[in-house]
């Protein structure tokens, strides 16, 4: 192994277990796997700008003892097994972690010769002197990935540039794992060390991109998909990971990126306290407003589900939801009276009782659905004498199998709902209300008033009001009377 010592010159080391690729002649097609193998795996980090980001590579069979970090160092006798082994124990006697990058996965399947030549496979990484290890399974094309909450600004950081690769990248999904270990005695299983923090998860919640901390603290790993734009994960690492696991490092080579707090003028330090309170409270109110969102989200995702897309109980109780929210008292008739022996639901607002029947249709609504609204409404005084209704409602999720945006606006056609005693209500129209808080259209709506707000007019004589929308009708039914 060379000899490579230098003084500071503001870039700071960094060990990568392959061979320079500008040292290495381009094989020729008759070469053999082996030989192309190994110049592919180095021609990964032949577009890196170490300089421009404020590093010097360490390549195989180069010093690495005073590296500051280490990106996908081997295990393997000859393919930097002993720079590995000079890294660690330079870290730990520096009183430093040994900061790691390692790539999960091979983004080319057809690549697979590439793994053999570090002897693992693309979708594993082990550790060095723990047990236990990072195992990933290639998501399908698509994959949507997120950025978890309440994270260190070093590796939000680094999750925000991660979220921007091509759409095509691969990600895989990572678990920690135990380690087996086969003796003459049989198989011993260890459990894994040390604890994994996701900072990307999938849409299940398992992380594609993590950081893995050893129990004594003496090792960080960060592991992220193969395929990446090394310059971005290199500047990242330069200027957020090392100034915040390893900030003598970059002391000790004078970087361009780090200042000593105590060599700085007082404009430096205002700026530099400022920035990181700006950071602090852009970070806490990050959190308490996905807080905030994630609670909203959690309230409306029922009723939103419910109006669209829902049938049964489940639509009953998003429109109870709605007209508890426009003011109304609302009774579950269906838990109150037991079975179907009524409508679904009462509605008083005001000194006005409105009998409320909810159904779904998943193609065209049917005229049956407003015969069994008529019917409740004949049966009503029979079943609550003391308790007259003074208006009624049929609420419809038509068509729920199409996409809302794809549904006819009306339930029925307009010369059907004119000759009804009560309106007809899209539940579409009812989250619309709902979702800007329009209490005073489902009000109307619900009472079979016009949205005006004006005064409302008496009933004539000897009869209760049941107005449709955007007009008034009078059903000559007298308390307790049946039509």
């Amino acid at each position: 192994m060379s000899a490579h010592t230098t003084g500071p010159n503001g870039l700071v080391p960094v060990h990568i277990a392959v061979q320079d690729s500008a040292q290495m002649d381009e094989p020729d097609p008759e070469a053999n796997d082996y030989v192309r193998d190994l110049f592919a795996a180095s021609a990964k980090y032949a577009g890196i700008s170490w300089t421009e980001q404020g590093a010097e590579p360490r390549w195989l069979d180069m010093d690495t003892s005073t590296c500051a970090a280490a990106i996908n160092p081997s295990h393997f006798s000859g393919h930097g097994a002993d720079e590995f082994d000079r890294f660690l124990p330079g870290a730990a006697l520096r009183g430093e972690p040994a900061l790691i990058i390692a790539t999960m996965g091979t983004a080319d399947d057809d690549n697979d010769r590439v793994r053999s030549v570090f002897g693992r496979p693309g979708g594993r990484v082990d550790f060095r002197h723990f047990t236990g290890a990072i195992v990933g399974e290639r998501l399908l094309a698509g994959a949507e990935v997120s950025l978890c909450p309440g994270l260190d600004a070093a590796d939000r950081d680094l999750g925000l540039r991660l979220l921007n690769r091509p759409a095509d990248a691969p990600w895989w999904a990572m678990t920690l794992q135990a380690s087996a270990l086969e003796s003459p005695r049989g198989t011993a299983v260890h459990e894994p060390e040390g604890e994994l923090v996701p900072i990307l998860v999938d849409s299940l919640g398992e992380p594609v991109v993590a950081r893995w901390t050893s129990g004594d603290g003496q090792q960080i790993w960060y592991v992220i998909p193969d395929g990446v734009d090394w310059n971005q994960v290199v500047d990242w690492l330069v200027q957020r990971a090392l100034r915040e696991h390893v900030p003598a490092a970059l002391r000790r080579v004078r970087s361009r990126h780090h200042v000593d707090s105590a060599l700085e003028t007082l404009a430096e330090t205002q700026a530099r306290r400022a920035l990181e309170e700006l950071e602090r409270r852009y970070l806490e109110d990050k959190a308490r407003l996905e807080g905030e969102l994630q609670r909203a989200r959690q309230e409306a995702e029922p009723v939103r589900a419910g109006l669209l897309y829902g049938s049964g109980s489940e639509l009953e109780d998003a429109v109870a939801v709605v007209l508890r929210a426009a003011g109304f008292a609302v009774t579950d008739l269906d838990e109150e009276l037991g079975g179907t022996l009524s409508a679904d639901l009462l509605a008083v607002l005001n000194g006005s009782t409105c009998l409320v029947e909810v159904k779904a249709a998943a193609g065209a609504a049917g005229e049956k659905l407003i015969s069994q609204l008529q019917r409740h409404l004949e049966k009503w005084p029979q079943l609550r004498p003391g308790q007259p209704v003074t208006c009624a409602a049929l609420i419809v999720n038509h068509q729920h199998r199409l996409n809302s945006a794809e549904r006819p606006a009306e339930v029925y056609q307009r010369r059907v709902v004119d000759a009804l005693p009560f309106p007809v209500i899209a539940s579409g129209d009812l989250f619309r209300w709902w979702r800007t808080q329009d209490w005073s259209a489902v009000q109307a709506a619900a009472l079979g008033q016009a949205h005006s707000g004006g005064e409302r007019d008496e009933p004539p004589a000897g009869g209760r009001e049941i107005p449709a929308v955007g007009r008034k009708r009078w059903l000559p039914w007298g308390n307790g009377g049946t039509a």
